[in-house]
């Protein structure tokens, strides 16, 4: 994910091959995090920041998240899976106790703008466990949302092609830092196109939980 590029695109535009019509969907591993107060403040001072800025779709705090793994789409995946899925991962989980992060540093990509969670290695047991119950469940691998594995929580999404620097003269590098601590992970159905937000939660596995 580069710290600066020079210009954005419009992420929309971009992705509509990939974009799936309402009814179909995939099953992510998100940590949802609209209810976590630290989470909501953060965002919501990188939206005031990113205010008026055309090109820009802030994302609403109930869908706040840190994306872990992609387990496949919902038509390829049964409700049984599902179950199994949410049963393997709590037992990789159970012994993981709630993980600290910090949200501040603010990192850049053409089709987005998220605030990266450090230090990742404290998150790699939630990538493990995904990439574990999804083998186990569906005999699929599964894939990552990204080509390396940086954990982040996006604060708003490109919606037009144009340059980066008011963005970036706005938001800048980083912000104050607030402490996240993650005490669960959720299977989520998202169905149909990304810019609906139509998110359907189907788990949820709390850490450290027996």
């Amino acid at each position: 994910m580069s710290p600066l590029p020079t210009r954005m695109a419009n992420r929309w535009e971009r992705r509509q091959a990939l974009m799936l019509p309402p009814g179909q969907g995939r099953l992510y591993w998100h940590v949802l995090l609209g209810e976590d107060p630290a989470a909501r403040a953060i965002v919501q001072e990188a939206h005031d920041r990113l205010a008026g800025l055309p090109g820009l779709d802030l994302v609403p705090h109930q869908f706040i998240h840190l994306t872990t793994f992609i387990a496949g789409y919902t038509h390829e995946i049964t409700d049984h899976q599902v179950n199994v899925m949410a049963e393997e991962a709590a037992r990789q989980l159970a012994h993981i106790d709630p993980i600290a992060v910090t949200l501040g540093r603010v990192l850049y990509h053409p089709e987005a703008i998220v605030l990266e969670a450090r230090p990742a290695d404290r998150l790699r047991p939630l990538l493990e466990a995904a990439k574990f119950a999804t083998r186990a469940a569906t005999g699929r691998n599964g894939v990552l949302a990204h080509d390396a594995w940086v954990p982040h929580v996006t604060v708003a999404y490109s919606s037009a092609d144009g340059p980066s620097a008011p963005i970036i003269g706005a938001l800048g590098k980083r912000l104050p830092d607030r402490e996240v601590t993650i005490r669960s992970i959720q299977l989520v159905n998202q169905d149909g196109p990304e810019t609906v937000w139509d998110w359907r939660p189907l788990a949820e596995i709390r850490l450290g939980a027996p």
